[in-house]
């Protein structure tokens, strides 16, 4: 195996973990007053489903795996600044943001952890900026691997995500009210200011 194509297999597995958040997300937000009467037992059968879909989303991708736009090692320089800013973006993202959040438990255990609406640090600038990472990221092996199958799954993870962000947007209303609606219309959902 090359390296590009060890590169590409990387690309593809990553991007399909990745791509398949939206869908996640979007299993749990719709019915989310379901799975909040399991509580964190809701992750025995939500964990395993996104499982399945990232190896749907893979299974089909490798259908695709030798299309590429091109090949070649320069576009690895913006895709490894892309692949840096998405880190720092989770890094920012998680400032008073705890774990619990970020994996959801506290919109599954309502009663068990603080319900807070986060406006500071990087929240300053955007709404969504784990998402925002999550997009650099994929972008970032779009662009350094060339791959048509990493590329659609980007773009998979675009219109996914923005019905996700919609519908968490909606969540949010429904918790905090007029505090959220004024913070969105001050701050932007996925491209920050």
């Amino acid at each position: 195996m090359t390296f590009h194509a060890l590169l590409d297999f990387a690309g593809l597995a990553i991007a399909s973990v990745y791509a398949t958040i939206p869908l996640f997300w979007l299993t749990v937000h719709p019915l989310i007053k379901r799975w909040r009467t399991a509580g964190r037992r809701a992750y025995a059968a939500l964990v395993p489903l996104w499982f399945v879909y990232a190896l749907l989303a893979f299974a089909v991708a490798w259908r695709f795996r030798h299309l590429h736009l091109y090949i070649s090692w320069m576009p690895w320089a913006p895709a490894i600044l892309l692949l840096l800013m998405g880190a720092a973006l989770y890094q920012a993202g998680r400032q008073r943001f705890e774990s619990v959040k970020i994996v959801g438990l506290a919109e599954l255990e309502p009663a068990r952890h603080s319900q807070e609406l986060i406006t500071s640090g990087i929240r300053s600038r955007v709404r969504h900026p784990i998402y925002l990472g999550h997009f650099c990221e994929l972008f970032g092996w779009t662009l350094g691997t060339g791959s048509l199958a990493v590329a659609g799954l980007a773009a998979f993870y675009l219109i996914s995500g923005a019905l996700m962000m919609r519908r968490e947007d909606a969540e949010l209303e429904e918790r905090f009210g007029e505090a959220f609606r004024q913070y969105r219309a001050r701050v932007p959902g996925f491209l920050p200011k």
